[in-house]
């Protein structure tokens, strides 16, 4: 796969740290020059910049909420300028604010819709024009077990990561006819920040049949493959999960 992505540009929003730092590190190894999205970590953005282009590959960072139409809109204008086009955009960025529904505050619930859906529709409804315009393009958008199967105390990521999987498949349907594919990765428990608190780990592990969490690059593998591999180009509005077995259509 080494060169696939050559000339080519990618958008990984959240990619300061855990699956996204995973995701863009993999689509530069194929070539690929990548955008770096964070909200506040910029010296870990920059970490990742400077580790790309160290392997010999382009990449800028840039400072983005992506729940702002406006920051994601400067986003979108800073990438066109610098590198004249967008060829894959991975939505990533997402947050919890874990309580149980009768504890959860309206912003709790607010905020976590705001970050893990409206960004994912901002981000994808700005990049979607361009890649209408060169009739091609890989979108993306990374779901959750949770938003297929429903998580105690997860609400509202529960909601988001579902609401994702439904805007994908419309998108895909939207997109097709100009050759832009669009599909879902949903990670399981993945070794990142996000499940480092987790304190039941050992219950969780008996209801994933691999017995063990999952590592950030084993989720980006699946992300390069349906960015820059031919075989990918008639793959499009699936759901694919990478969690060792946990949930089984």
């Amino acid at each position: 796969m080494v060169g696939l992505l050559a000339d080519k540009v990618a958008i990984v929003t959240g990619s300061s740290r855990g699956i996204g730092k995973a995701a863009a590190l993999a689509l530069a190894d194929v070539g690929a020059k990548i955008v770096v999205n964070y909200a506040s970590s910029s010296h870990s953005a920059q970490e990742v910049v400077s580790e790309i282009i160290a392997n010999g590959g382009e990449a800028i960072a840039f400072q983005a909420d992506v729940s702002n139409a406006t920051e994601v809109d400067d986003m979108i204008k800073a990438s066109m300028e610098k590198f004249g086009r967008i060829d894959v955009l991975v939505n990533n960025a997402g947050i919890t604010r874990d309580t149980l529904l009768l504890r959860m505050k309206p912003e709790d619930w607010q905020a976590v819709i705001d970050l893990n859906l409206t960004g994912v529709f901002l981000c994808t409804r700005a990049v979607s024009k361009i890649m209408l315009k060169q009739r091609s393009g890989r979108i993306i958008n990374i779901s959750s077990v949770a938003g297929l199967m429903g998580n105690p105390g997860q609400a509202n990521y529960s909601a988001a990561k579902a609401g994702v999987i439904g805007f994908t498949k419309t998108v895909a349907k939207e997109l097709a006819p100009r050759g832009v594919t669009a599909n879902v990765v949903a990670p399981g428990f993945i070794a990142t920040d996000m499940t480092g608190d987790l304190k039941n780990t050992e219950e969780i592990l008996k209801y994933i049949p691999l017995a063990r969490y999952g590592q950030p690059e084993e989720v980006a593998g699946l992300i390069r493959f349906l960015a820059a591999d031919p075989a990918a180009a008639y793959i499009t509005g699936q759901v694919m999960n990478v969690d060792g077995g946990m949930v089984m259509h």
